[in-house]
């Protein structure tokens, strides 16, 4: 892995961690959607883990043509600094791609626990490492991923936009968490408030 990719795969990691962590702060709410229709903190996880899955799936399948791939471009360049300009940009919101949000269950009860998503989110990430690794130097100003409203992207600016992403889904697990209010104390025991006085 080169040390551009290798840097932008470091922040990913640190990136995840945290989103990981917010979302484990929130224990049970994690699953409690703040509004009806509006996706809970363990829907975020879920659907970046399967966004990522679903990349490195297609990166697999990209690698094994990468001499058909075509050369990036300036039209390129321009549309992924557009994408992470938005992705960015705090409260921009945007409605996933259908096929993107067919991923992630309604439902947050069907949803796995925060647990198993982490373990299954660090084996996609070992994967994606070992893409990175194996992924050959020569190619990396070729088009690899489309993207589905950027069009094609080269592997550095698909790592960038995976980044921006979950940064991007990090200031939305702030606003659940913020529209969810504090975590009520549990009740007292009975004779707990007497034993203090």
């Amino acid at each position: 892995m080169n040390h551009r990719l290798h840097l932008r795969f470091e922040q990913l990691e640190s990136a995840t961690e945290q989103l990981l962590q917010d979302a484990a702060r929130l224990g049970e709410r994690a699953y409690a959607a703040p509004a009806a229709g509006q996706w809970s903190a363990a829907h975020v996880v879920h659907h970046l883990l399967a966004s990522e899955a679903a990349i490195g799936q297609y990166l697999q399948q990209k690698l094994r043509e990468v001499e058909q791939l075509g050369q990036a471009n300036a039209g390129m360049k321009l549309r992924a600094a557009l994408l992470r300009l938005a992705l960015r940009l705090p409260g921009l919101r945007f409605k996933a791609p259908s096929r993107v949000a067919a991923l992630t269950p309604a439902d947050a009860a069907t949803l796995p626990p925060l647990a198993d998503m982490r373990q299954q989110w660090a084996a996609s990430r070992r994967h994606l490492e070992q893409l990175l690794n194996e992924f050959p130097s020569r190619y990396a100003r070729r088009a690899i991923f489309k993207h589905p409203r950027a069009g094609m992207l080269t592997i550095q600016q698909t790592l960038d936009f995976m980044l921006d992403h979950v940064l991007h889904h990090r200031q939305q697990l702030a606003r659940i968490s913020k529209a969810l209010g504090p975590a009520s104390a549990p009740p007292a025991r009975q004779g707990q408030n007497a034993a203090a006085g």
